[in-house]
C-alpha cells in the first residue's frame, strides 16, 4: 500500500527516472578520458581541491547523513546533529593530518589501495587478512545506500523495496564500473549540486510550510532532551567514538585521497568538505523534527521522515527536487563503496595474490567485474536488511575497530609488525561481535561495541609488542613510519 496516496506519483517519478538516466550518460560519457588502471583506481593522480571536495563529500553525505540522520532527528532531536558532524570532525582530522601523510607515501611508492599501504607497512598476510574481512562488511553499507533509495520508491510509490534497491543498483554500476574513480569524481559534482541546491530550497521552505520552529518545538516528542544538542537516548557525543574514527582510515576514502595531484589539493579539498559537513550536519537533524508536524507517530518507521517532508511538507516541483537531492546522496555514497569493493578485491587479493603477472587489461576487467559482483550482492541484501541504521553501525564498527589502530600506529610510529597488527585486529573484532551481538538492551552507553572494540584493538597492539622487545625487527617493519 501506498504510505502517500496523495502524492503525484507520476511528477516525483519521472524526476527520479530522468535524473538516474542523465547520471548514467554522463558517467558513460566522462569515462572515455579514463585511460587504464591508473585512472580508475586514482584517477590519474590529477585531482585537483575542486573534485577532492566533491567526490568526499558526495561519498560523506549518503543514505547515512540523510534518512538515517533525519530518522534519528526524528527520535532524538537536535542531537542527531552528532551524525553528520562527527563525520566532519574525522575529515578533518584527515586533512590535516593522516591524509597527506599516507598520500606522500602512496605517490612516492605508487600505491593504489588501502591494502598496498598496509603491505608496504606490514607485509602481505596483513593485506590479505584486511581486504577480506573488509569485503564481507562493505557489503553492508553498500545494501544500507540501496536500502535508503529502496524506501524513496516505497513511501512515494508503495513499490515494492526490491524496485527502489534494483533501479538504484543498476544506475551506480554502470557509471562506476565505466570509469572508475575518474568516472564517479565528475559525476559526484554533478550528484553534489543536485544534493546542495534541493537541500538549500528544501530546509526552509519547509520549516516555513510546517509553522516555523514554534510548531515544531510544539509537535516535539515529550522527552526532556529532544531540544539537547549535546545528548540523546541514541545520538550525542557518544556518536564520535562509532564514527570519527570510521572517516579518518575508510579505505575508500584513503583511496580517493591517492587522487589528488598534490598535498595542497588534498588538504583543501577534503578539509573544505569537512567544515562543510559540520554545517550541513544540522539539515538532516532539522528535517526530521519538522516531519512531526506531519506525522507524529511514524514509530519503527523514523527513517521515512525525509520523504514525509519532502512530500507532504512541500509543493510538488520543490519535493520532486528534493527526492532527487536524496537519491544523489544515496547514489553518490554507494559508488563509493563499489570503489573499496572493486579495488579491494581486483588489486589487494586478485593481482597480489591470484595472478600476480596480470596485466593492467586483466585487472581492470576483474575490478569491473568486482564492482557488478559487490552490486549485485548488495542489492541481494538490502532486500533482507531491516533498516539503513543497522547495516551501517555494523559498518562503522567492523571497519574502525580492525583499521583504526594498525593505521595510525603504522603511519605514526616504527612500533609493530604482522604478529602486533593480526593480535590487534582479532582482539578488535572479537570484543566488537560479543558487545555488539551480546549486550542486552537499556546496557549503558560506555558499553559501545566500536569504543570496546578499539580499546582491545590498541591493548593487543601493544601488549604484542611488549612481548616482543628486544626481538629483530621483521624487514616489513617501519618502512613508512
Amino acid at each position: 500500500m501506498n504510505p502517500n496516496p496523495d502524492a503525484p506519483v507520476g511528477l516525483y517519478l519521472g524526476a527520479l527516472i530522468v535524473y538516474a538516466l542523465g547520471l548514467i550518460g554522463f558517467g558513460l560519457w566522462i569515462s572515455r578520458r579514463m585511460q587504464g588502471t591508473d585512472g580508475f583506481f586514482v584517477a590519474g593522480r590529477s585531482l585537483g581541491p575542486g573534485l577532492i571536495f566533491s567526490t568526499f563529500l558526495a561519498a560523506n553525505i549518503g543514505s547515512g547523513s540523510l534518512i538515517v540522520g533525519a530518522g534519528l532527528g526524528y527520535r532524538d532531536g537536535l542531537s542527531a546533529w552528532w551524525w553528520v558532524g562527527s563525520a566532519g570532525i574525522g575529515s578533518l582530522i584527515l586533512a590535516m593530518w593522516v591524509g597527506p601523510k599516507i598520500w606522500r607515501i602512496a605517490t612516492q611508492n605508487g600505491l593504489y589501495t588501502a591494502g598496498d599501504y598496509l603491505e608496504l607497512r606490514y607485509g602481505s598476510s596483513v593485506r590479505a587478512t584486511i581486504a577480506v574481512l573488509l569485503w564481507v562488511v562493505t557489503l553492508f553499507i553498500l545494501s544500507g545506500q540501496l536500502i535508503a533509495m529502496s524506501q524513496i520508491f516505497e513511501f512515494v510509490l508503495g513499490a515494492d523495496r526490491r524496485v527502489g534497491a534494483l533501479i538504484g543498483g543498476v544506475v551506480v554500476i554502470v557509471y562506476f564500473t565505466a570509469g572508475g574513480l575518474w568516472s564517479s569524481a565528475w559525476v559526484n559534482m554533478v550528484q553534489l549540486v543536485v544534493l546542495l541546491l534541493g537541500m538549500l530550497i528544501a530546509v526552509p521552505l519547509a520549516l516555513s510550510a510546517a509553522g516555523g520552529w514554534a510548531a515544531v518545538q510544539a509537535a516535539a516528542p515529550s522527552q526532556a532532551d529532544w531540544s539537547s544538542f549535546w545528548t540523546g537516548p541514541e545520538t550525542g557525543l557518544i556518536l564520535i567514538v562509532l564514527l570519527v574514527p570510521a572517516f579518518i582510515i575508510s579505505p575508500g576514502l584513503l583511496q580517493k585521497s591517492y587522487g589528488a595531484r598534490d598535498e595542497r589539493a588534498l588538504r583543501l579539498g577534503i578539509g573544505i568538505q569537512g567544515l562543510v559537513l559540520l554545517v550541513f550536519a544540522f539539515v538532516p537533524a532539522l528535517l526530521g523534527m519538522i516531519a512531526h508536524v506531519y506525522a507524529p507517530d511514524l514509530g519503527a518507521n523514523s527513517e521515512w521522515a525525509i520523504p514525509v517532508v519532502l512530500t507532504q511538507g512541500l509543493p510538488p516541483l520543490v519535493g520532486a527536487l528534493g527526492l532527487a537531492a536524496v537519491f544523489s546522496a544515496e547514489v553518490s555514497s554507494a559508488d563509493a563503496v563499489l570503489f573499496m569493493l572493486s579495488t579491494s578485491l581486483s588489486k589487494d587479493l586478485y593481482k597480489r595474490f591470484v595472478s600476480p603477472q596480470a596485466t593492467d587489461a586483466q585487472v581492470l576487467r576483474v575490478a569491473r567485474a568486482a564492482a557488478i559482483v559487490g552490486g549485485v550482492l548488495g542489492v541481494a541484501l538490502a532486500i533482507v536488511q531491516p533498516t539503513v541504521l543497522g547495516a551501517l553501525r555494523l559498518f562503522y564498527t567492523m571497519l574502525s575497530v580492525s583499521l583504526f589502530v594498525p593505521i595510525l600506529a603504522g603511519l605514526f610510529t616504527k612500533i609493530g609488525g604482522v604478529p602486533e597488527v593480526l593480535a590487534s585486529i582479532g582482539a578488535g573484532v572479537a570484543v566488537a561481535s560479543i558487545v555488539l551481538f551480546g549486550a542486552p538492551e537499556g546496557s549503558s552507553r560506555l558499553l559501545d561495541p566500536t569504543l570496546l572494540g578499539i580499546l582491545a584493538s590498541a591493548a593487543a597492539f601493544a601488549l604484542v609488542a611488549l612481548i616482543r622487545r628486544g626481538t629483530p625487527s621483521s624487514p616489513s617493519e617501519g618502512k613508512t613510519a
